[in-house]
C-alpha cells in the first residue's frame, strides 16, 4: 500500500464498508489536451458486485496523490474519458468522498494514443478486499452471503413468475375463446344459446379471476415489472373492476416510462389498457387520448391500437365513437376490413325504411364501407349480412364505379 494512503470507516450507500486513502487536498488542474490522445473507459462495481452509480474517476501521475484528469461516473456505473499517453493511476471517489480520501484505486494503467483502453474499478476483486480491515472484511462477507442468499431466492421467484406467466397466456386465450370451448362443452344446437352464454360467461370468469390471483401474487414479488401488472389490470378489466384495473395500468405506464433502457411497447400495452378502461365507462375523450398515445408511443404496433379501439367501441355499441374509431384506424391501416364492417355498422344506425318502395336507405358513405368490407373480405364472416343490407338498399356489391371525369361530372352541391 501506498504510504500516503489509509483507511477510513464509514457508513457507504447500502453496504457497510469503504475504503478511503488519504491524498493530497490539492488537486492540480486539467492539463491541457496533448495533439495526440488516449481514450479509456470502464465501470465501476461496488463490494457487493452491482454497478456503483456517480461519483467521479480520476487518473493521478503520481500514485494518487494529486489527480489530474476526471470522469463523471453514469447513473448505470460508466465512465469515460479521455488523456495524453502514459502510466496512471485510475483513483474513484464516490459523491459523498471527504475531501482528500479516495475509496479505490488501480495502479499502473496504460493509456496509449490514438487507442482505448478498458478499465474496470472492480471492488469484487481480491485485492480491494484485502486493504480492508478485519472488521470490514467481515462486513463484507456477511453482505456477499446475503446477497447470494436473496439472489438465490430472486432466481426461484422468477422461475415461478415466468410459469405463472406461461398459465396467464393460455387462460387469456381461453377467455378469448370462451364462446367456442362453451359450444364444444355443451355440443349445444342454436336454439340453447342461452346455456351457451351463461357457460361462456363462466369460462371467462373463472379464467380471469385465475390471472387476477397469478398476478396480483408475482407482482408483489417482483412490484418493479410492469407486465405483470399490465396482465392483473387487463384480467380486472375484464371483470369489470375498472378502478382497479386503471390504477393498475398507471402503475405499470409509469414503470415502462422510467424504464432504462425504454420499453415502448409496455408504454403502448399500458396506454391502450388506460384507453379501454376510459372507452368501457363512457369517457370517449380519454380513451380517445389514450389510444393515441398508445400509438405514438409503439409505432410498429400503432394500427392494432387504433383497430383495438374501435373495436371495444363497437363492443359497447357505442355508435358515434366507433365511426370516427374506425375512420381513424383505416387512416392508419386501410386494409383491415373489419373496420369498414365497424364503421358501416356505426352509420347504418341511421339507416331508414323507404316506405314507398319498402328499401332500406343507407346514410352516406355507409354503402360504401360495406362495399369496400366485401372487397376486402369477400369470404368473411360477415360478408353474408353486408351483401344482405347492400341488396335490400338496392346497393351494388361491387366496388363503387369512379365519377365521370370533365364537364360531364356532377358539380359539387351548392352551399
Amino acid at each position: 500500500m501506498h504510504p500516503a494512503h489509509r483507511l477510513r470507516n464509514p457508513v457507504w450507500g447500502l453496504w457497510p464498508i469503504a475504503c478511503a486513502l488519504f491524498v493530497c487536498a490539492a488537486v492540480t488542474p486539467a492539463q491541457q489536451p496533448a495533439p495526440e490522445m488516449g481514450k479509456i473507459h470502464g465501470r465501476v462495481i461496488n463490494p457487493a458486485g452491482a454497478p456503483q452509480k456517480d461519483g467521479t474517476v480520476s487518473l493521478s501521475v503520481d500514485g494518487g496523490i494529486s489527480l489530474s484528469y476526471n470522469f463523471p461516473v453514469s447513473s448505470s456505473g460508466d465512465y469515460s474519458g479521455e488523456a495524453p499517453p502514459g502510466e496512471y493511476t485510475v483513483v474513484y471517489r464516490a459523491p459523498d468522498t471527504p475531501e482528500g480520501k479516495i475509496v479505490d484505486y488501480i495502479s499502473g494503467v496504460q493509456i496509449t494514443a490514438g487507442q482505448e483502453t478498458a478499465q474496470d474499478i472492480d471492488m469484487t476483486r481480491g485485492e480491494f478486499f484485502s486493504r480492508l480491515s478485519p472488521d470490514q472484511q467481515s462486513a463484507l462477507q456477511a453482505l456477499r452471503e446475503a446477497n447470494a442468499a436473496s439472489a438465490s431466492d430472486a432466481r426461484r421467484d422468477a422461475s415461478s413468475i415466468d410459469a405463472d406467466l406461461k398459465i396467464v397466456n393460455l387462460d387469456f386465450q381461453a377467455a378469448e375463446n370462451a364462446r367456442v370451448i362453451a359450444i364444444q362443452n355443451l355440443a349445444a344446437a342454436p336454439a340453447d344459446a342461452g346455456g351457451v352464454d351463461e357457460m361462456t360467461a363462466e369460462i371467462e370468469n373463472a379464467k380471469l379471476a385465475e390471472i387476477e390471483s397469478l398476478m396480483t401474487k408475482d407482482a408483489s414479488a417482483d412490484p418493479t415489472e410492469p407486465v405483470l401488472w399490465i396482465n392483473l389490470a387487463r384480467a380486472q378489466t375484464g371483470l369489470k373492476d375498472y378502478l382497479d384495473a386503471e390504477a393498475n395500468f398507471k402503475k405499470a405506464l409509469d414503470l415502462a416510462v422510467k424504464a432504462d433502457p425504454p420499453r415502448p411497447e409496455v408504454v403502448g400495452a399500458a396506454e391502450a389498457g388506460l384507453g379501454e378502461v376510459y372507452a368501457r365507462t363512457l369517457m370517449v375523450d380519454e380513451a380517445d387520448e389514450a389510444f393515441d398515445r398508445a400509438a405514438k408511443a409503439d409505432p410498429p404496433n400503432a394500427s392494432k391500437y387504433l383497430r383495438n379501439e374501435a373495436v371495444i367501441f363497437y363492443d359497447a355499441r357505442n355508435y358515434f365513437a366507433q365511426i370516427a374509431a374506425a375512420d381513424k384506424a383505416i387512416q392508419a391501416d386501410p386494409n383491415q376490413a373489419i373496420l369498414y364492417y365497424i364503421k358501416a355498422a356505426g352509420l347504418a344506425e341511421d339507416a331508414r325504411v323507404d316506405p314507398g318502395t319498402n328499401k332500406l336507405v343507407l346514410p352516406p358513405g355507409c354503402a360504401d364501407a360495406l362495399r369496400k368490407y366485401l372487397q376486402l373480405a369477400p369470404n368473411g364472416s360477415h360478408a353474408g349480412e353486408v351483401a344482405r343490407v347492400l341488396e335490400r338498399a338496392g346497393e351494388a356489391t361491387g366496388p363503387p364505379s369512379p365519377p365521370p371525369a370533365g364537364p360531364t361530372a356532377d358539380p359539387p352541391p351548392q352551399k
